[in-house]
């Protein structure tokens, strides 16, 4: 069997296999809405994920339109069921728990609304400019945090928070080591280890001496918070990850997510509305002016390493693009009044000063990849970009189907010659371990902002192999990294962009 049969196979049976996941999970959540309402579903829809490895989905029916979650963790289920009761009593707008399996893996909770706040601002993101009834909404959203910062937390378990009960050393530690392993150095971004981690300790130290005076829901954004048909009745959804903390987490995690883009005029006034939302706040209102941009950094230090995660190392082409937005919270912040963290500034230059990190996206970036295909007996390839270098494969140890007369007329682009090449199983060998010398290349390249790189393969005469193993390297480039792809068969006389 070709190993592009064997391929095809692997890819169905693997489908097959998801949906045989699925159709698992829906049937615990259908069990659930019985058990709540004693009657069946009419449907249980999965709704698209984000950075999550939970699964969510519409569970539907005349006894009500519910949302049933699929946890991977315990825990991390039990924290999030705890707090949903908590923080309702708390007066904090959040969906209710209603059902719960024996295991504590699948859960009901009602349905929180039809519209992120995220999406629902997105005609006046682009614009930058804001409705009346928009900018009712985030002070609406400021006034609940302030609230909820200032409730009485009293007899709240802390045991039950996830993964840990507060945003003390170790917790910020694992968000700067975060930024570290997933940003930087997939990022190619040069730094001083040990200096770093000097400035990380001293950082800690400022964070920590801000105190921890009330419940921070971490990942307070508005892609979290819901609304009705009519984007009214914000509700706060995603708050497993709670713990104590000082309140500007969760003011900055809202007003500097990176791709909410509000202008700083509304930022600013939405703080103050955040002060003014509580004679506690208000008495304080200095101490917390002078510290908001420690957890500016702190939060966008933790942003770009979700984003370097998700991004860089599992390639999700959405968190990639959002790598700019949060670059540019760096930029205003290098600008200003920086503490004292000499390494941690330089790094932070790099990176705002990396042409890659700009907002023409990260995904397309300004780097060119040329991948082409030539005959050994006509030269080398030249390089147009006038830099040099790149890399040259040579494929003729390949089994050449143009030694036989029905493949001589055709190339690597033909049907006939795909499967003769395939079906030997040998060139995916041969273009994975090209492809693990290029893909490397590329990621430095775009990390470092440069501009252009050659891949070429070449063969006897330019037709058959070099050409097939073009176009396929072409092809995963452009899928794997977004960047620009110019492809050149220079003995077919054949050149074109993806």
């Amino acid at each position: 069997m070709g190993a592009k049969r064997v391929r095809h196979i692997l890819k169905n049976e693997f489908s097959t296999y998801l949906c045989g996941i699925n159709h698992i999970f829906m049937q615990r959540l259908s069990d659930l809405y019985k058990k709540l309402t004693g009657s069946l579903p009419e449907a249980v829809i999965p709704i698209a994920g984000a950075g999550s490895e939970r699964r969510y989905f519409h569970v539907c029916g005349e006894k009500g339109d519910y949302i049933g979650t699929i946890g991977v963790s315990e825990a991390e289920n039990n924290a999030f069921i705890y707090m949903s009761a908590r923080f309702a009593e708390m007066g904090l707008p959040v969906p209710r728990v209603l059902a719960v399996s024996a295991d504590r893996m699948a859960y009901l909770q009602t349905n929180a609304g039809v519209v992120s706040l995220f999406d629902y601002l997105s005609g006046s993101r682009e614009k930058g400019v804001y409705s009346s009834h928009e900018i009712s909404l985030l002070e609406d959203v400021m006034r609940h945090l302030a609230v909820f910062h200032t409730a009485d937390y009293s007899d709240f378990d802390f045991r039950l928070c996830y993964p840990r009960g507060a945003m003390d050393d170790r917790a910020i530690t694992w968000d700067l080591n975060y930024f570290k392993y997933s940003f930087l150095k997939p990022a190619g971004i040069d730094f001083d280890e040990e200096k770093l981690e000097n400035d990380f300790r001293r950082l800690v130290g400022m964070i920590e001496s801000c105190g921890m005076d009330a419940i921070i829901l971490r990942d307070c954004q508005s892609r979290n918070i819901m609304l009705d048909e009519q984007g009214n009745y914000p509700v706060f959804i995603d708050f497993q990850g709670a713990r104590k903390g000082c309140g500007l987490y969760d003011v900055v995690s809202f007003l500097w997510q990176a791709r909410a883009a509000f202008p700083a005029s509304l930022r600013q006034h939405l703080f103050d509305v955040y002060i003014a939302s509580s004679p506690l706040l208000t008495s304080k209102s200095q101490v917390l002016k002078e510290k908001l941009p420690l957890f500016v950094l702190l939060r966008t230090l933790q942003v770009l390493g979700a984003y370097g995660f998700l991004g860089l190392v599992k390639r999700k082409e959405h968190f990639i693009k959002s790598i700019p937005a949060a670059v540019d919270n760096i930029r205003e912040l290098i600008s200003g009044d920086f503490p004292d963290l000499p390494e941690l500034y330089k790094v932070l230059q790099k990176i705002a000063s990396n042409p890659s990190f700009r907002k023409s996206g990260y995904v397309s970036g300004q780097l060119v990849v040329t991948v082409g295909s030539f005959a050994y007996k006509m030269g080398m390839p030249e390089d147009s970009s006038g830099n040099g270098g790149g890399f040259v494969f040579d494929c003729r140890a390949l089994h050449n189907p143009g030694r036989y007369e029905e493949y001589k007329p055709l190339t690597g682009r033909d049907e006939a010659v795909i499967r003769f090449l395939e079906e030997r199983g040998e060139v995916q060998d041969f273009l994975a371990s090209a492809w693990n010398l290029v893909d490397y290349s590329v990621e430095r390249y775009m990390a470092r902002g440069f501009t252009s790189l050659s891949v070429f393969f070449g063969c006897t005469g330019g037709r058959h192999r070099s050409v097939y193993c073009a176009e396929r390297t072409a092809k995963h480039i452009k899928e794997r990294f977004g960047v620009e792809v110019h492809l050149r068969h220079r003995e077919r006389k054949i050149s074109e962009t993806i």
